[in-house]
């Protein structure tokens, strides 16, 4: 197929079975995304939080399970680092991700058990042990006030909140 575009000649190749099929699953899964609603806080749940952090930018959403066991999400963020930021390291922009989602979901997850989920495995000492540096111990002492466990979450299975941190 050939399109004229301005002044330009586009060829477009045809679609093969396998794009179609692509396409349609993409579409139903669109569809089914939209149609979910996001959850309701109901206080007498855990909450779960789950962050991800790139080179410019910390995301991350929190969810409870329903009466049926699956995660509804409740919010999403996404906040851009700035340019000092952009300069710590990996563990400590993951570490930010974190204060900063239980900052903006504080009212929510106060006074509740707390379940961080991250693909940067050195977070899970974040609470076990003195960290080393200044600004982590710092970020540490103010995460001493939650009920939080810290899990580590395979990269790809933490698509979302890495989604967001890609995007922000």
């Amino acid at each position: 197929m050939t399109y004229k575009v301005s002044s330009r000649t586009l060829n477009l190749c045809s679609l093969t079975d396998c794009h179609t099929r692509a396409l349609e699953i993409l579409k139903s899964d669109l569809i089914k995304a939209c149609q979910t609603s996001l959850g309701i806080v109901k206080f007498d749940r855990p909450f779960d939080i789950y962050v991800d952090a790139s080179a410019n930018a910390a995301a991350g959403y929190l969810v409870q399970k329903d009466d049926n066991g699956d995660e509804r999400p409740i919010a999403f963020f996404s906040s851009k680092f700035t340019h000092a930021q952009r300069n710590y390291a990996v563990v400590e922009r993951e570490a930010l991700a974190v204060v900063w989602a239980l900052q903006k979901y504080k009212e929510w997850v106060f006074r509740n058990k707390v379940v961080v989920h991250s693909d940067h495995n050195p977070l899970t000492f974040l609470t076990a042990s003195a960290p080393k540096s200044s600004k982590l111990m710092r970020w540490s002492l103010a995460l001493a006030q939650f009920d939080i466990e810290f899990r580590y979450k395979v990269e790809k299975e933490n698509v979302a909140a890495d989604a967001l941190s890609r995007t922000a």
